[in-house]
């Protein structure tokens, strides 16, 4: 057998190929609301609080569906699982066209929920063509169908004022549909669900599925998706508001520059895949979240006149972050943060190989649910705290959290594999200072026996 062989199973190009697709259509209908929204606010004459419910309905339930639909991913295969769902968010995409009161169209978001729901689909399926050594290039490639919400933001626009905000539903719930269709006509089932079908093996129960969701690490995974995913969708959504109140762009020039920070970040996911795969996913976990760390606690640095004292009277400077400093460093977090989204897949199916589709599934979820969560909690903290830069203080603490959190049980994970490096104490070269070093040996010696 050769290497090649190895690598990926018979049918993987076209299941990578096709389903990155058909997750790029799928986000491109799952932040269909960032733009038709707009019209439909000012058709209703909806609150601030009516209208983020409306825009954030299908956020939250493509994150909450996740979890099942990884499950039933690995017990009866993507392709069929991803047709059905593709084919149920057109059908709600396109009768939100026809919706007239807010419940109505409430119910159609919950609908179109659904499309955010294939990303769990589409990693537990395309991993199972694939071995671990290419697994991270080919989760990499697949991400980067978040494009798919720039595509939106882009194409969307134009069809509204052309045609109106319901063609751009029915426009999208068409092509939708006729992808899903084209892909699982395309591709085969994953060798997994082949050899169950040829040995008339069972599929893993749901409730053995959900098992592994009672493990730390696995909460763990899913901290570093609230941030590296979460954040980044959050930020692509708060960014038109905060560069029109602190930068005083016009909408046009502030949707552009959100939008051009949602590509780069969505396409160098391939590169954090391919270097998951070289170096390995811990080693780009720790430039994501070092860079991460660095840039924040920038962004977060108010902007602040300062008096001082001097020798012929007072000094007064100001220190602030101009609008070029601050676009290059949200820049160097955007790319940050889409290396560590494929980072933190490639982990899943190397620890998880059997439970992919759940423990996928709730990670997920809880990076889905961190773009749902972090807009509200940015307005909050201006609110409260009256600084707009309150929303990196916020990430800041995250990240930070974040990065102790895996450094810490990277350690009692070494300490654990290696028994040689419990004997030694935190700080081995204080041994040498101590008047005689043996007693000190012994001690850590008994600690670790006990």
């Amino acid at each position: 057998m050769t290497a090649k062989s190895t690598s990926a199973a018979p049918g993987a190009n076209a299941a990578l190929g096709m389903s990155t697709f058909a997750f790029t259509a799928c986000f491109a209908v799952w932040t269909i609301f960032s733009i038709i929204g707009v019209r439909i606010k000012q058709d209703l004459g909806l609150s601030e609080a009516e209208f983020g419910l409306l825009a954030g309905t299908p956020i939250l339930t493509g994150s909450l569906i996740r979890v099942p639909l990884g499950i039933w991913t690995d017990q009866i295969g993507g392709r069929l699982v991803s047709l059905l769902v593709m084919l149920s968010a057109a059908l709600a995409t396109f009768l939100l066209s026809y919706a007239e009161t807010y419940p109505q169209f409430l119910v159609a978001a919950l609908g179109v929920g659904l499309a955010g729901g294939c990303f769990s689909v589409g990693v537990a399926y395309v991993s199972k063509f694939f071995s671990k050594q290419a697994q991270g290039t080919a989760l990499g490639i697949f991400g980067a169908g978040n494009v798919g919400a720039a595509v939106t933001k882009f194409a969307a626009p134009f069809v509204m004022l052309a045609l109106g905000w319901q063609a751009v539903a029915q426009i999208w719930a068409g092509a939708l549909a006729l992808i899903a269709v084209v892909a699982f006509l395309v591709t085969k089932d994953d060798p997994e669900l082949l050899e169950r079908r040829r040995t008339g093996a069972k599929a893993t129960p749901a409730l053995m599925q959900l098992s592994p969701l009672k493990k730390l690490q696995v909460w763990r995974f899913a901290l570093y998706y609230f941030f590296v995913f979460g954040a980044f969708v959050a930020l692509a959504l708060w960014l038109p508001h905060y560069l029109v109140a602190v930068y005083h762009l016009d909408i046009v020039a502030a949707g552009m520059l959100a939008a051009a920070y949602s590509i780069p970040g969505s396409l160098f996911r391939v590169v954090g895949g391919w270097l998951s795969d070289r170096i390995g996913a811990r080693k780009v976990m720790y430039i994501t979240f070092g860079v991460s760390v660095v840039c924040t606690f920038l962004l977060a640095y108010p902007a602040t006149t300062y008096v001082v004292d001097g020798i012929e009277g007072p000094i007064t400077f100001r220190l602030a972050t101009g609008l070029v400093p601050f676009v290059a460093i949200l820049f160097c977090l955007g790319f940050a943060m889409s290396l560590g989204k494929a980072a933190v897949y490639k982990h899943i199916p190397v620890y998880y190989p059997e439970h992919i589709g759940s423990v996928g599934g709730l990670v997920g979820m809880i990076g889905g649910l961190g773009g749902f969560i972090l807009p509200i909690a940015f307005g909050a903290l201006n609110d409260l705290t009256h600084v707009w830069t309150s929303c990196f203080m916020l990430l800041f603490a995250l990240v930070t959290t974040a990065l102790a959190w895996m450094h810490f049980a990277i350690r009692r994970m070494e300490r654990e594999r290696t028994p040689s490096l419990r004997d030694l104490p935190e700080l081995p070269e204080m041994a040498g200072l101590q008047p005689n070093p043996a007693p000190l040996r012994a001690s850590a010696a008994a600690q670790a026996a006990e």
